[in-house]
């Protein structure tokens, strides 16, 4: 069996082909096309309540997307909520960026290993602010903070993790949005 990496336009021109379409649940991580996590009434309806709770807290010139691309250097995921920055018609024909990007949650259950290494190695190269796990499994958010950059081993510099009964502070460009109750976003 042969196996191959593809970059970001290779990947774009499968989807222009009609090698891939909306039918197909895949993301581009790291060069590799992987299937999306299965979606489930938890997971989708905590990533509602997150959208709730973020969306009027997000300043102007700054909007909230879900479950879209964002491209990077060698993925496109698809995460749960990004807040990226510029009007909606601003990109076109592309998808935001890391430049644009500024925050990025993913609501994890089954997905969570995928979305502790892979995701959270691929948004720390990509230099994304603030990475928050969800994480359905342990009732809590984990906030990844001061990515390290493309780095031979990217990683978060700084993990907190905040439990049920405890707020987690909403910081977009280094400035305080607002506080979102851990409990308000799980299912």
């Amino acid at each position: 069996m042969t196996v191959h990496r593809f970059s970001v336009d290779q990947y774009h021109r499968l989807g222009e082909t009609g090698i891939l379409d909306e039918e197909d649940r895949v993301e581009l991580l790291e060069g590799w096309i992987v299937s999306k996590m299965v979606r489930n009434p938890p997971h989708d309806l905590s990533l509602e309540l997150l959208d709730a709770a973020i969306r009027p807290l997000v300043p102007p010139g700054w909007r909230v997307r879900t479950q879209m691309a964002i491209t990077t250097a060698d993925s496109e995921p698809e995460p749960d909520l990004a807040i990226v920055e510029g009007a909606p018609r601003s990109r076109l024909p592309r998808h935001p960026g890391p430049q644009e990007t500024g925050f990025i949650a993913e609501v994890s259950d089954s997905s969570l290993a995928r979305d502790r290494g892979t995701k959270a190695r691929l948004y720390a190269r990509a230099s994304i602010e603030t990475y928050w796990i969800v994480n359905l499994i342990a009732r809590q958010i984990e906030v990844h903070a001061s990515p390290s950059g493309d780095q031979p081993e990217p990683l978060y510099r700084s993990v907190r993790v905040y439990s049920e009964g405890e707020k987690v502070p909403l910081l977009l460009g280094g400035v305080l949005l607002g506080e979102i109750a851990v409990s308000d976003v799980l299912a």
